[in-house]
């Protein structure tokens, strides 16, 4: 029996040598998603308010024939959520940043696709009067 303890301790320390690099590999696999994430959207400043851009928001979305499935109001922020045309998911997040401007960032999918990012925002843009942009 007592000649089982070596073993049983080596054991222990190799479970926990092993369960410490599965966190780490999951730990650098969701920075890596999150750089990824955060990397993928397009974002703009504005001299408009949090309205004009959710108007513009609103239109420019209704111009390019897609349909708001959420909207959500926050103290400084609106976010809107669409669906592109081979579904994958848009998120339009329109942020208060001081009393006369506004950012306004989009992301096309859970990995995003830079260039619909850019037609969706584009596309926000244009609705705004001329004088705030």
């Amino acid at each position: 029996m007592i000649k089982n303890i070596p073993l049983l301790i080596l054991s222990v320390l190799l479970l926990f040598n092993i369960y410490g690099c599965a966190v780490v590999v999951a730990g650098a696999a969701g920075s890596a998603g999150t750089a990824a994430w955060l990397s993928g959207k397009m974002t703009q400043q504005i001299n408009a308010s949090s309205e004009e851009c959710l108007e513009a928001a609103r239109a420019a979305l209704k111009d390019l024939k897609l349909h708001i499935t959420k909207e959500t109001k926050a103290e400084d922020i609106i976010q809107i959520k669409s669906n592109y045309t081979d579904d994958r998911t848009i998120w339009i997040d329109i942020k208060t940043t001081s009393h006369s401007t506004t950012q306004i960032e989009v992301r096309v999918g859970a990995i995003s696709d830079k260039e619909a990012a850019k037609t969706v925002l584009d596309k926000i843009l244009s609705r705004l009067p001329k004088s705030l942009k």
